[in-house]
Order: C-alpha cells, then sequence, then structure tokens
C-alpha cells in the first residue's frame, strides 16, 4: 500500500504551533514540514524545509517567494498539502492542486471575528476548509470540526 505523501507548511509563530498540534495525525505519513523560520522548527524537534515569507503587501517578494514555494511543491509531489496559513500555505495549496493534491486548510484560530485573507481565499483551493471558530462557519464552508488549541 502506498503510503501518503504529505506537505505541511505554515508561516511561523502561532501558525507554526497549530500545525504541530496536528501532526500526531500525520503518523502514517510521509511529511515534509516546511516553516518560514528554521528555529521554530528546531524547538519543535523536527526537521523542516525554509521557506520565504511574504504577503500580499509586497508583490514582488510575494512572487518571488511563490516561485520557491511552487518549486518545493514539485520538488515533493506531496498528495496532501496542509496548511494553518498563511500565504506561502495558501501558494502551497494552490501549486498542490494544479499537480492532483489534495489541500487542507486550517484557518488560524487568531482568526476569530474573521477568517484570514489566506483563509478566505483557500475556498478556492481546499478540498476542506476549516475554521477553529464555530459562529465563522458556513453550510458552504468553511466548517467547524474544533479547535486545534
Amino acid at each position: 500500500m502506498k503510503t501518503t505523501r504529505v506537505l505541511a507548511i505554515s508561516s511561523a509563530g502561532g501558525h507554526w504551533e497549530q500545525l504541530m498540534l496536528v501532526r500526531a495525525g500525520l503518523d502514517e505519513c510521509e511529511v515534509v514540514y516546511a516553516v518560514t523560520n528554521l528555529a521554530v522548527a528546531e524547538r519543535s524537534g523536527v526537521a523542516a524545509v525554509a521557506i520565504p515569507d511574504f504577503n500580499a503587501k509586497a508583490p514582488l517578494r510575494t512572487a518571488l517567494g511563490s516561485l520557491r514555494i511552487a518549486a518545493l511543491v514539485l520538488r515533493v509531489r506531496p498528495d496532501v498539502v496542509i496548511s494553518t496559513g498563511a500565504a506561502p500555505g495558501l501558494v502551497a495549496a494552490a501549486v498542490g492542486k494544479l499537480i492532483g493534491a489534495k489541500a487542507i486548510w486550517i484557518d488560524s484560530i487568531a482568526n476569530a471575528h474573521r477568517l484570514s485573507l489566506s483563509g478566505r481565499l483557500a475556498r478556492h483551493v481546499a478540498d476542506l476548509w476549516l475554521t477553529q471558530w464555530r459562529h465563522l462557519a458556513t453550510d458552504k464552508g468553511p466548517h467547524y470540526g474544533g479547535a486545534v488549541l
């Protein structure tokens, strides 16, 4: 039986901490972790690949960072991309979809009043689109299945 290859990707800080809380569910998978700051991965005891940090406020940095994320996705060839945010995870999910991967988006618990921009855009690429706040869930998504914190 083929082992599921997962790209688990997030920005550093709270996004990474939340991703680490779901990693036990990935025990049966071959996982490549990617994060914007390798020091947080080292503190978590996880081997990870460094990815660039970017956001919509810096278009050139976003374009260049997106190319690096695309190269990572093409190198890893994941069956599933899972992210807790932010923009680098969204780009990875979108590129993953282009090569046939499933995408799982878990919007950060920090977004209590409104989904993040990346979380709102994730609706277009996520096969499973989740919020950690019951009041932000709708019938069409994002869905609520609990909080990871």
